[in-house]
C-alpha cells in the first residue's frame, strides 16, 4: 500500500473534523486530533471540542488525542508525537485506517514530516543558565537556531523561548530517511472572505452559548490568568474581559481579529510544507464527494 495515513488539514472554521469524521466512517477509520488545545480537559466550547462532529449514522468515530490532561500540565511536540505513534499503532493494529486531522501547523509538519524526537530533559543545569538570560537574549538565540520560527506568540514567554532552545539544541532530530509515516493529505479551504465570515459567525455563536462560562469555570478551579494567555485566542482575551482589562466589545473585536490573523498564519504554514515537497490535495469547502473520490483514487491505487 502506498498510504497508511490520511490527513485532513486546513484553517480553522472550514470543517476538517466533520469530513474527517465522516471520511472514518466511509472507509473504516479512527481520527487522530492534530490541535495542540484539544487535549485539554475542560476546554471545549474555545476549542472547537464538539462530540457532534464525531457523530455519524447515530454512532460516535473513535477519536484520539481528545481531553488527554487538565489545563494544569504541560503538552509539548514531544507529548504529542508520542501520543500520535501510540495512537497510530493501535489504529492500524485494529486493521482501521487512521485520519489525522487538525490545523496546529507544527503538529501536523511534525507527522508529514516524520520527525524523531529525543526527550529533552529540562530539569538541567541548562535551564538555569539560560534562565539567566533576558528575555531578548533568549529570543534572539532561539531565532539564530530556528529562522523559521512558526509562532512568534511563544517568543513573549520566557519559559517557552528557553524550552524551545533546548528542543532546538538537541531534541527535535529530522531523520529524512525514515518512511513510517506515508501520508496522503487533503487541503481543505475557502476563500479569504468566506473564512473571515465563517470565523465570526461561529465566534458570535460560541459567545452567545457558553465560552465565557467556560472560561470563569477554568478561573474558579484555579486556573491563573497567565495561564489563559498561553492558551491564547479565546481563553486569552475572555480572560483578559474577566479581569476588567477589556469591555466586552473590545474582547469582541480583539478576539475576532486575532482568529482572522491565526487562520492567514495557518495558511502561510501550509503553503511553506507545499514547498517543502508534501503535496496537498486541496478541496473547496469540507467537499465529501471530493475528499472520497481522492482517497479511492489515490490510497487504494
Amino acid at each position: 500500500m502506498r498510504y497508511n495515513l490520511i490527513t485532513i488539514l486546513g484553517p480553522t472554521a472550514v470543517g476538517k473534523t466533520r469530513l474527517a469524521a465522516l471520511l472514518a466512517d466511509r472507509f473504516n477509520g479512527a481520527v487522530i486530533s492534530a490541535d495542540s488545545r484539544q487535549v485539554y480537559k475542560g476546554m471545549d466550547i474555545g476549542t472547537g471540542k464538539d462530540i457532534a462532529d464525531y457523530n455519524v449514522k447515530g454512532k460516535i468515530v473513535e477519536s484520539y488525542l481528545i481531553d488527554l490532561i487538565e489545563p494544569e500540565k504541560e503538552y509539548n511536540l514531544f507529548s504529542f508525537m508520542r501520543n500520535f505513534h501510540l495512537a497510530f499503532d493501535k489504529i492500524c493494529g485494529n486493521g482501521k485506517i487512521p485520519f489525522l486531522a487538525g490545523g496546529t501547523g507544527l503538529y501536523l509538519h511534525s507527522v508529514l514530516k516524520d520527525y524523531n524526537l529525543t526527550k529533552v530533559e529540562f530539569d538541567t543545569g541548562r535551564y538555569e543558565e539560560l534562565n539567566r538570560m533576558d528575555l531578548v537574549e533568549l529570543t534572539y538565540a532561539l531565532k539564530r537556531i530556528n529562522p523559521a520560527l512558526h509562532n512568534t506568540t511563544d517568543l513573549l514567554i520566557k519559559d517557552r523561548v528557553i524550552r524551545a532552545i533546548i528542543i532546538a539544541e538537541g531534541g527535535a532530530v529530522k531523520e529524512e530517511e525514515k518512511e513510517s509515516i506515508r501520508p496522503l493529505v487533503i487541503g481543505v479551504r475557502f476563500e479569504r472572505e468566506i473564512i473571515k465570515e465563517r470565523i465570526t459567525a461561529r465566534l458570535k455563536h460560541r459567545l452567545q452559548n457558553g465560552m465565557i462560562d467556560e472560561v470563569k469555570n477554568l478561573v474558579a478551579r484555579g486556573i491563573p490568568f497567565e495561564r489563559l494567555e498561553l492558551f491564547g485566542l479565546e481563553y486569552k482575551f475572555v480572560g483578559r474581559y474577566l479581569k476588567g482589562e477589556l469591555n466586552y466589545d473590545e474582547m469582541y473585536r480583539n478576539l475576532n481579529g486575532a482568529i482572522h490573523s491565526f487562520a492567514k498564519r495557518q495558511m502561510t504554514w501550509f503553503r511553506k510544507m507545499e514547498r517543502e515537497g508534501i503535496v496537498i490535495r486541496w478541496i473547496e469547502g469540507p467537499d465529501f464527494q471530493q475528499a472520497e473520490k481522492i482517497i479511492n483514487d489515490n490510497y487504494f491505487s
